[in-house]
Formats: structure tokens, C-alpha cells, sequence
């Protein structure tokens, strides 16, 4: 997964919920020094018992927010929702001879 384009991820929900799998996998990928290299990284963890869905936010370095449904889409699915939008970033970058 191409993380260098995001700038902000926000996630909330429930780890004990089975929805909440697609999160914790999103979260894991993410680079260990992602926060010192300038990513804003907040994760709001919901109590047991909350019915609230689970809720990913990525934010890409030109201001584009995703915000991905995970109660339909597992962790291939936002993988391809990322690399999408950072493919199309890295050739502007490219393009421009950054």
C-alpha cells in the first residue's frame, strides 16, 4: 500500500466487533515512522457494547478525503481505494520531475 501521499487517517470503532478486522488491518500496514514522517494518525476505540459502525477517514497530501464504508468493504478493497488515488498523486509528482 503507497501510504507516503496520505497526511491525516482517523479511525473509531468497536475491537471486538468482527467488522472491525478491516480497521485493524489498515492500521497494521501503516509504517512504523509514519507519525514522525508527518501523518496524523487518531484512532477512537468505541466501548463493547456500541452499535456504532466502524469508520475510516484518509486524507491524501492534495486535500482528497476518502471516507470508506467497511461495513461492505474488506481490507483488498480499501487497499485498491488507496493505491487508486496515490497512483494518480505519484504521477503528478512524477510529471512535475518531484
Amino acid at each position: 500500500m503507497i501510504t507516503r501521499f496520505l497526511t491525516d487517517v482517523r479511525t473509531k470503532f468497536n475491537p471486538f466487533s468482527p467488522r472491525a478486522k478491516t480497521v485493524r488491518k489498515f492500521l497494521a500496514l501503516l509504517p512504523p515512522n509514519a507519525r514522525a514522517s508527518g501523518m496524523k494518525i487518531e484512532t477512537q476505540v468505541l466501548p463493547r457494547q456500541s452499535k456504532e459502525p466502524a469508520l475510516l477517514e484518509v486524507k491524501f497530501r492534495d486535500g482528497k478525503k476518502l471516507n470508506l464504508d467497511l461495513e461492505k468493504m474488506r481490507i483488498t478493497e480499501v487497499m485498491e481505494e488507496v493505491d487508486r488515488h496515490s497512483r494518480i498523486l505519484a504521477r503528478k509528482d512524477e510529471l512535475l520531475g518531484n
